[in-house]
């Protein structure tokens, strides 16, 4: 349908133009929340004066709750309402946080007084109940918008192309590619212009611009709105999930009136039939998925005379949660790659806040670190979609030419390598602290702080190919009805790697507090802390992680694969006939 809820027209609704409006509104949302969330653990520690540990932890659960809240947003876009709704009122609730949070930047009385201490070790006054009330109230009026942004956003604009002609499916895959890309834009921006101005004028400034910007973004996407075309809610995709495990649960307790799904279909040709109209995406594949008889549990929700009538799933059904179940595996191997992301908006961030940011006569907010990786997307992801990606179509004769767990794969690789490096920076790091005599001074480290752009380098890197790679690899692979809550998926991992981070930092300080004088990670001197050990200790468990995803990586089948070819196939018959 349209966005007055017409039927959509082929040639007047969709296509790049209505994916062009939702690029730029991602640059322009993107903007709005890493400007503040890359620089936030800067706000926290020195303006509202939380320790370092507990900046860290209030960043990475904020960021965690964002992104998980994306599930929230998918899900109500499958569900009761479109992408379309739930983008606007989530941006509009981004734009009250912002506001909030732009309000008590601006007044001193609403902020803890100003700290003066030039030594590490002495704590400053935190914030009252009253002001912390007021910043995590806009916090996570601020992360719920984004979730729901987030959830609907990337769906939307995937959904403009149609899946069942080559062209648009090459052309869905580079909007994922750029879509990446600007967000990656919005990201340069934010921690170049908006995080310098938080810096040297004021925090006010900072948060006012993120307000405007996600205000232009509502205006911009408004304008777009003839453009589009958007799916119509086929109900909760979660009730289905259960009501299919109810009636698999049911069925294996009455197994007389039960039968395997598999043999059902052989024996009645009637059940491949369904009335409704996402069926039609759905047919092909659910007869090659239903022609093995793998999840024989399941399956047993599928029954010739179910125990009980309400009860009673529909192959369709069955078929859709069999797929939710194949691809869980893979997102549960992408929670740590996100928890070494984590770190880009943590502790690199406070690191770098002890070294030399100053490039000849330009002092650069430390924040602004990430702009390494970020430029470095920027310049990968054109040539990977333009240059790459054709290479590899013609030399494996695949659609993909890349496969997406390729991809994820490669992210995942990177990961390791960048917490390796970390490790070895920060060891750098504290060393020059000890031998200048600076480990209790607020004086920056005679070291500069682009040794820590390093790390920034590969995991920006792993972002690249992992998060484009999830959010095509769910958005194809899931059930038609579920696609806006399976690409949500893609930032629930980030959601899950973030809390993950919070999970490790606390459970480190807790175990190595047991035997050593002082944890790892705690007090308000980062030169106390061993940081080095944390980096080595993530960089085994992101080594252990990838063992774990190459067990189910390489026992995938690709269940959008054999389908489009086939279709391709009957496509070439019918026209050559």
């Amino acid at each position: 349908m349209d966005w007055r809820n017409r039927p959509a027209i082929k040639g007047c609704h969709g296509g790049v133009v209505a994916a062009s409006f939702v690029l730029v509104v991602e640059i322009l949302e993107n903007l709005a929340y890493l400007a503040n969330a890359s620089n936030l653990v800067i706000y926290l520690s020195k303006f509202m004066h939380f320790s370092p540990s507990a900046s860290a932890n209030i960043v990475t659960n904020f960021m965690g709750t964002a992104f998980l809240l994306a599930l929230l947003g998918g899900f109500l876009s499958d569900a009761f309402f479109t992408t379309y709704c739930i983008y606007l009122t989530s941006a509009i609730i981004e734009f009250t946080g912002l506001l909030i949070l732009t309000v008590q930047a601006r007044i001193p009385s609403l902020r803890p007084p100003i700290c003066t201490s030039v030594n590490r070790n002495i704590a400053c006054e935190e914030v009252d109940d009253g002001q912390a009330a007021m910043l995590f109230s806009g916090l996570y009026l601020v992360a719920l918008g984004v979730g729901g942004i987030k959830g609907s956003l990337p769906p939307h604009g995937a959904e403009q192309f149609d899946e069942h002609q080559p062209q648009g499916r090459k052309h869905r895959s580079s909007f994922f590619n750029y879509y990446i890309f600007c967000l990656s834009c919005g990201a340069l921006i934010a921690v170049t212009l908006v995080v310098w101005v938080e810096d040297n004028k004021g925090w006010q400034w900072g948060f006012g611009i993120s307000t405007i910007a996600i205000l232009t973004s509502i205006v911009i996407f408004l304008l777009g709105s003839e453009t589009y075309r958007i799916k119509v809610p086929t109900g909760s995709p979660i009730t289905t999930i259960f009501k299919v495990a109810a009636a698999a649960i049911c069925n294996s307790l009455h197994p007389r009136n039960s039968t395997n799904s598999a043999v059902e279909i052989r024996t009645n040709p009637s059940s491949t039939t369904e009335s409704s109209e996402e069926e039609g995406h759905e047919k092909g594949k659910a007869e090659t998925e239903t022609k093995s008889e793998d999840m024989k549990f399941i399956s047993k929700a599928r029954a010739n005379k179910a125990t009980y009538p309400s009860l009673y799933c529909t192959l369709k059904q069955v078929q859709e949660v069999k797929i939710v179940i194949k691809i869980l595996p893979i997102f549960v191997s992408t929670v740590m790659l996100n928890c070494c992301l984590a770190q880009l908006s943590t502790f690199s961030v406070q690191q770098a806040a002890t070294m030399n940011t100053n490039i000849g006569a330009l002092k650069v907010p430390p924040a602004s670190l990430p702009v390494f990786p970020v430029i470095f997307i920027m310049i990968l992801a054109p040539i990977y979609n333009h240059i790459i990606i054709p290479f590899a179509r013609k030399v494996s004769k695949n659609e993909m030419g890349i496969t997406h767990l390729q991809r994820i794969g490669t992210g995942l690789v990177l990961s390791i390598i960048a917490m390796a490096v970390a490790a070895l920076v920060e060891m750098k790091r504290k060393r020059v602290a000890m031998q200048s005599g600076l480990m209790n001074s607020t004086e920056p480290l005679p070291i500069t702080f682009l040794w820590v752009a390093l790390q920034y380098l590969f995991l920006g890197s792993a972002d690249l190919f992992s998060l484009a790679g999830l959010m095509e690899f769910f958005f194809t692979e899931a059930p038609y009805s579920m696609r806006s809550l399976a690409t949500s998926f893609s930032w629930a991992s980030l959601a899950m790697g973030y809390y993950l981070s919070s999970v490790l930092v606390s459970l480190v300080n807790s175990i190595t507090g047991s035997f050593e004088q002082t944890p790892w990670l705690s007090g308000s001197n980062l030169n106390h802390y061993h940081l080095e050990r944390f980096y080595w200790l993530m960089c085994i468990l992101s080594g252990l992680n990838f063992l774990h995803y190459l067990l189910w990586a390489t026992r995938y089948k690709y269940r959008s694969m054999e389908p489009d070819q086939q279709r391709d196939q009957d496509n070439t018959t019918w026209t050559e006939a």
